[in-house]
């Protein structure tokens, strides 16, 4: 009897065990959505968490998001951005066709303006995996043939584009390849603060996606260009780390030139990828830079090579 009362207990114990875990997250539950939100100016905000810094931008009559981070985040980003304003989201820009960036899309209105780079709808029609990801597989269905389509751009621009006018004004920019080849600079010129997505990521050695069109060779030009070209602006707001400053580009532009230029000459010295890669180490004047991984760094390395050997300047 006392056995079958304790075995009894043992089995309401494990059944309510597997309903907390549900609840956390087990059982096939995923866990919730947690989106940090940073202020950075009266009218403008970073949504961090789920994938890269989605940028929210109140204007006068709507508002406008940069970026919607990975698949079953758009709608918390929306959830978010009514804790914000009520004003309706009328527009939508993506820097680029990264899954972590364009992916909660699908989850917008369909009345949402999404506009992007001309490249970058090429590459969200196709959503090719980025050259570095373990699993190249093409995938048979995008997340937008899934979604009839929802969530594609409806808008493109070549080299720049300005939305809006007077304190609502915002100016799109392209300066070349880099980390794909439609990286859009969204610069907010009444707050003086420009989102730069993934081709500024943060501090660190770039993701270098060949098969969106990345180029390692076009990647410190396209980034000086940058600098060269906008102006007034104070912050940047990285792809996924903290604010920049104006400085700090140049520094990142240098950063990039000289990785270039450093492993230009060790081909020429005649070393291979893998000599290259494994002595590689950030230089000292760059203090302060995310300790880099070792299968990035020889990816870049090869691309280096690869495009090198082409005969190509990255363009």
């Amino acid at each position: 009897m006392r056995r079958g009362i304790f075995l009894g207990v043992l089995i309401a114990i494990g059944a309510l065990s597997l309903v907390v875990a549900a609840q956390q997250g087990g059982g096939g539950q995923q866990a919730p959505k947690i989106i940090e939100v940073e202020k950075l100016k009266d009218n403008l905000y970073v949504l961090k968490g789920g994938g890269g810094n989605t940028a929210v931008f109140i204007m006068a009559n709507g508002v406008t998001v940069v970026d919607a981070k990975n698949p079953g985040w758009g709608q918390p980003i929306l959830d978010k951005i009514k804790e914000l304003t009520d004003k309706p989201v009328t527009t939508l820009i993506n820097t680029h066709t990264h899954g972590d960036h364009v992916s909660g899309n699908v989850e917008f209105p369909a009345t949402v303006d999404i506009v992007v780079q001309e490249n970058t709808k090429t590459n969200m029609e196709k959503m090719i995996p980025n050259s570095t990801a373990q699993d190249q597989t093409i995938p048979a269905t995008t997340i937008f043939q899934a979604n009839n389509g929802r969530g594609l751009p409806k808008r493109t621009f070549k080299d720049k584009m300005t939305l809006f006018r007077g304190s609502d004004e915002i100016d799109l920019y392209y300066f070349g390849r880099g980390h794909t080849n439609g990286d859009a600079w969204v610069v907010f010129p009444s707050l003086r603060t420009v989102h730069a997505g993934d081709i500024f990521a943060g501090k660190n050695v770039p993701l270098l996606d060949a098969n969106n069109g990345g180029s390692a060779g076009a990647m410190p030009d396209s980034l000086q260009k940058a600098y060269d070209s906008i102006k007034n602006v104070d912050t940047i707001i990285t792809g996924h780390s903290t604010q920049m400053t104006w400085a700090d580009l140049k520094e990142y532009s240098d950063f990039n030139r000289d990785f270039l230029n450093e492993v230009r000459a060790a081909k020429k010295a005649g070393k291979t990828i893998d000599e290259v890669a494994s002595a590689w180490k950030i230089p000292a004047k760059y203090k302060g830079y995310a300790e880099p991984q070792a299968a990035r760094v020889k990816s870049n390395v090869a691309l280096v090579y690869k495009e090198t050997d082409a005969g190509s300047t990255g363009y």
